[in-house]
């Protein structure tokens, strides 16, 4: 499949295109400072922002789905509703697949889900953060693209432990305390959720391996 991935040098991006290119697919860093992503087989760095829908559809163009894992500010209410919309433009001219955007648990209706504590913490301290994204959550779902919504617990830099956990939201009763899941392993999760088409349409959990009760 080929891949896209919008913010392949951040944290997140830069494991999902690592992982992409692991199982096989053809994957486009699309960044603003091409200099920060290594050239691999496989890999095509393309230059650009986040705003330049043009430069997003040319690098979209034949594309199975578009990962979108980029974030602003946590003091920055407005990032995502200013950069989501020219992203879903760019995926429309380029007739790309499917955009799969890294949000993260805590927004929006995911609150509902969380410990009394984490609830605390996003309706003081993230409340703009989350608020933010939860409104490009409801951009995507909006927009008539194919979409999956991947919502992940909180996300540290340490090596990769068991895989992590995807489960779609509605399978959820609740995410008790407040895990964590390193970045490979998110990172992995994420490009399996983009090569693979079950998730379309889906807003997902992305939690460890006890980070998460059934109903």
């Amino acid at each position: 499949m080929k891949i896209v991935v919008v913010g392949a040098n951040g944290n997140v991006g830069s494991r999902v295109v690592g992982s992409a290119l692991a199982s096989g697919n053809e994957v486009v860093a699309y960044v603003r400072r091409p200099e920060t992503v290594s050239p691999r087989p496989g890999l095509t760095v393309a230059q650009g922002d986040a705003a330049d829908s043009a430069g997003l559809a040319a690098a979209a163009q034949g594309a199975d789905a578009v990962v979108v894992s980029i974030t602003g500010s946590m003091k920055d209410a407005t990032f995502m509703q200013r950069h989501l919309p020219a992203i879903l433009d760019g995926v429309r001219q380029a007739n790309a697949g499917r955009v799969v955007l890294v949000s993260v648990f805590g927004a929006g209706d995911t609150a509902q889900k969380a410990s009394g504590f984490a609830r605390l913490i996003y309706r003081t301290v993230l409340r703009k953060f989350l608020a933010d994204k939860a409104a490009a959550d409801h951009l995507l779902v909006d927009s008539g693209l194919g979409y999956t919504i991947v919502y992940p617990v909180n996300l540290k830099d340490a090596p990769e432990a068991s895989a992590a956990t995807v489960k779609p939201l509605d399978e959820v009763r609740e995410v008790p305390g407040l895990p964590t899941l390193p970045y490979p392993n998110a990172g992995a999760a994420i490009a399996t959720i983009a090569t693979d088409p079950a998730y379309a349409g889906q807003r997902v959990l992305l939690t460890s391996a006890k980070g998460w009760k059934s109903f």
